[in-house]
Order: C-alpha cells, then structure tokens, then sequence
C-alpha cells in the first residue's frame, strides 16, 4: 500500500538546493545513490549549472544483505569524473538506518580514494543503525518502523514522497 506524505518533495527540494550551495565549491562533484539519490543529483546538477554529469553509485554489490536481496535491476554505478582526490557530495532521498550510505561509501571507494565526501539527504528520518550524519537535510521526519518512505517522479519529472507499509 503506498499513500502521500503530508511532506511537499517539490518543497524539500527547492531547501536541498539552498542547504547544498554552502557546500559546493567550484570542484566539488556530484554523485546520487540510485535510484532516488541519482535523481537529485541529476536535477541539481542541472539547476546548479555545473560542469560535466553527475554520477550514479549502487549500493548493491556492498549491501549487508545481498544474499537475500540480490542485486537489483535499478542500475550500476557510473562515475564520469576521476574520484581519487576529488571533493565529492553524496545525494539520496532518504537517510534511514545507514546501512545504505556505509555500502555506497565502499563501492565509491572501490573506485578510488576521493579527498572528502559530504552527505545531502532529502529526508532524514529516525531510525540510525549505523553512525551516520547528512551534511545537509531538507527535513528530519519520524515514521514508524513498519514504514518506508521513498522518492518518486511522474511523468514530468516532478518529485513525490511516499510512504509504503512494509
């Protein structure tokens, strides 16, 4: 069952993009957790005017729960710009347990060893598993555990939050 959250994404975006820009510097790159995390990337790439693409990081092959997962037909990553020594800011929709950022982080190092990397998040709810901190958030929410929120788009691009019982 999926229902809307009271939450604008739209809203959350437009703060995303405001709480970003004191973290970009003229080198920073952009990288998105697909699929949700990839999207933002991809918009704020383009709304921010920056140079090159955004890249796209799986969380798949890192996952603490691959064998009953798998990996998922969502997409592979793909990093356009060099990640030894780059500056790099790190999107996804929804900071959660942490679990998926801690295996992002380690497929981004199988690529190389970047200089830092910073964490945006669209929404950052309860619930941390692993000691994990978003740089930037455009809202803190609490659900319930039996509850996962995630991001969507219609068909003209425009973001959406929904919630879905687990």
């Amino acid at each position: 069952m999926t229902t809307s959250l009271a939450l604008d994404a739209e809203s959350l975006y437009a703060e995303l993009r405001r709480a970003v820009q004191p973290l970009m510097e003229p080198h920073t790159r952009l990288a998105g957790v697909i699929s949700g995390g990839w999207w933002l990337a991809g918009r704020l790439h383009a709304d921010l005017g920056r140079e090159g693409e955004p890249g796209a990081v799986s969380s798949a092959l890192h996952r603490d729960d691959f064998a009953s997962r798998g990996l998922s037909s969502s997409g592979q990553t793909r990093l356009p710009f060099e990640v030894d020594g780059s500056d790099i800011l790190l999107l996804d929709d929804v900071l959660h347990t942490g679990r998926t950022i801690r295996a992002v982080l380690n497929e981004l190092f199988d690529y190389g060893r970047p200089a830092r990397v910073r964490l945006a998040v669209l929404v950052d709810r309860a619930g941390r598993e692993l000691p994990v901190a978003a740089d930037a958030a455009a809202a803190r929410v609490a659900l319930p555990a039996a509850q996962s929120l995630a991001l969507a788009r219609d068909e003209n691009g425009r973001f959406e939050l929904n919630v879905r019982r687990r």
